[in-house]
């Protein structure tokens, strides 16, 4: 029992895993598949209406009650104790006061939608968009219902949307990533690279970082020893020996997709410059999307970024805000505001931007994060500190273009906002939607892993809702 019989088996292992032939890899295994994974584009499993999305991800939680949702009722009995069951997710600094938003609605558009005076870009493009007042994820910390909202279940280490959507239908470029993410330059987010996971699904599906500042993707330049036909006769004879390995290892996903990478980051050396090159847009579209103004100048040049991706090919784009920039449990009366001018013009110049290219039709733009806010008040401790605490089961977002309806609103909460009560949507209805929009259908759309059929919707029984759709 001594820790030399350790070392010795481990010495015969080390002897016996150097003198195996490759079939006889002791990390092969008999039962893995010889399947190949790859980029090439597929096709799905009818016609689809949307081709591409770029998702708008406002990580902690904005408050439908003072931007989407207007509650008459709650204006009546600001103040007044809420009377019912509520989950706070920060009980010790909780109270069960109301509090009315302190900001005014307006109707907006030939639809008439009302809309916060905190979003004024998102009031001019109103009609082509579809408010959803009804999610729920039910769950109330942010990781967990992060995790519902991208992945599908409130579990670690599965696939996001962006990772099942390249893996059904691969991508329409060989010169840029498939699947992008656009981090912001504050904090990553909640939950941080597991945003953009290729979780179960093989590696060749994870998303791309984009950085939020030049050099945007690192390493994309050889060094000048390297440039020229010595590049290309070194990477040619790196593939040659790369697929001599491979073909002795069929199933080695992870390899698969680090040859793959390499042949991309070869192809991205122009590629990608020329995407986040801005000196061929006009200057009414910089000014469109806020790149004159401090406020917007950097979400605005990464809403820009992700509409020249899915113009040339990119599957799918999500743009990230930083850690708990919507997470408002206190001064919620300075902070939210904050957040709004940061995001609102860029975010209306995208819709618009790619309608005014014919792209909208076929591109799903979805904004919103994780959860709304609770009615009642956080913080109690004077008007300019307050704050509000978690709302899973009844909050906002709004999505446009694809296939969606245009100039809609779907679903409501209670007449206080608290929770979802008409045409409720749970993430994995939102999910199975979506698929259906991209032709994919959600009952034979998986993935087989550990001899389990995996999907985004995972037996949870998700819908495709029809009043949704255009």
């Amino acid at each position: 029992m001594s820790l030399m019989g350790f070392a010795l088996n481990a010495l015969l292992q080390n002897e016996r895993v150097n003198a195996a032939s490759p079939a006889d890899d002791p990390f092969a295994r008999p039962e893995m598949e010889p399947k190949s994974y790859d980029l090439k584009p597929k096709s799905p499993h009818f016609e689809p209406r949307a081709k591409a999305m770029i998702s708008l991800w406002m990580q902690g939680g904005p408050s439908h009650l003072d931007l989407f949702d207007p509650k008459p009722e709650l204006q009546k009995m600001d103040g007044k104790d809420f009377e019912g069951d509520i989950k706070y997710d920060n009980a010790a600094e909780a109270s069960s006061k109301l509090m009315a938003s302190p900001w005014k609605f307006h109707k907006h558009g030939g639809c008439g939608m009302e809309i916060s005076e905190l979003l004024p870009g998102l009031g001019e493009v109103v009609d082509d968009i579809t408010l959803i007042r009804s999610m729920h994820t039910g769950v109330n910390n942010h990781g967990q219902s992060i995790q519902a909202m991208q992945n599908g279940r409130i579990l670690s280490g599965r696939p996001t949307v962006g990772s099942w959507l390249t893996y059904g239908l691969g991508c329409e470029t060989e010169n840029l990533p498939a699947y992008v993410a656009l981090i912001d330059p504050g904090q990553l987010p909640v939950m941080g690279v597991e945003n953009w996971t290729n979780g179960f699904l093989p590696s060749i599906y994870q998303g791309t970082v984009i950085r939020p500042q030049a050099p945007r993707i690192l390493n994309l330049d050889p060094p000048p020893y390297l440039k020229g036909a010595a590049q290309t006769e070194a990477l040619n004879y790196l593939e040659e020996l790369n697929r001599e390995h491979l073909a002795r290892r069929a199933g080695y996903h992870d390899l698969e997709a680090r040859i793959a990478s390499y042949e991309l980051a070869a192809n991205m050396q122009l590629a990608a410059k020329e995407a986040v090159d801005f000196s061929t847009e006009t200057q009414a579209t910089l000014k469109m999307y806020g790149l004159e103004n401090p406020e917007t100048k950097e979400f605005g040049a990464r809403c820009l970024i992700a509409r020249r991706l899915i113009e040339r090919g990119v599957r799918f784009a999500q743009i990230f805000t930083e850690n708990q920039r919507w997470d408002h449990h206190g001064s919620i009366v300075s902070k939210l505001p904050t957040a709004c001018k940061k995001v609102d013009v860029p975010s209306a110049a995208l819709v618009k931007d790619l309608k005014q290219r014919g792209m909208l039709d076929s591109t799903i733009v979805h904004w919103g994060g994780e959860m709304g806010r609770l009615p009642v008040i956080e913080n109690n401790s004077g008007p300019s500190r307050v704050g509000r605490d978690h709302n899973t089961y009844g909050f906002s977002m709004w999505v446009a273009g694809g296939g969606f309806k245009r100039g809609h609103v779907y679903g409501a909460t209670d007449e206080l906002g608290h929770k979802a009560v008409e045409d409720v949507v749970n993430h994995f209805d939102y999910h199975a939607t979506l698929l259906h929009l991209f032709g994919l259908d959600a009952e034979r759309f998986h993935y087989d892993s550990n001899n389990r059929s995996m999907s985004l919707l995972d037996n949870q029984g998700g819908r495709v809702i029809k009043g949704l759709l255009a």
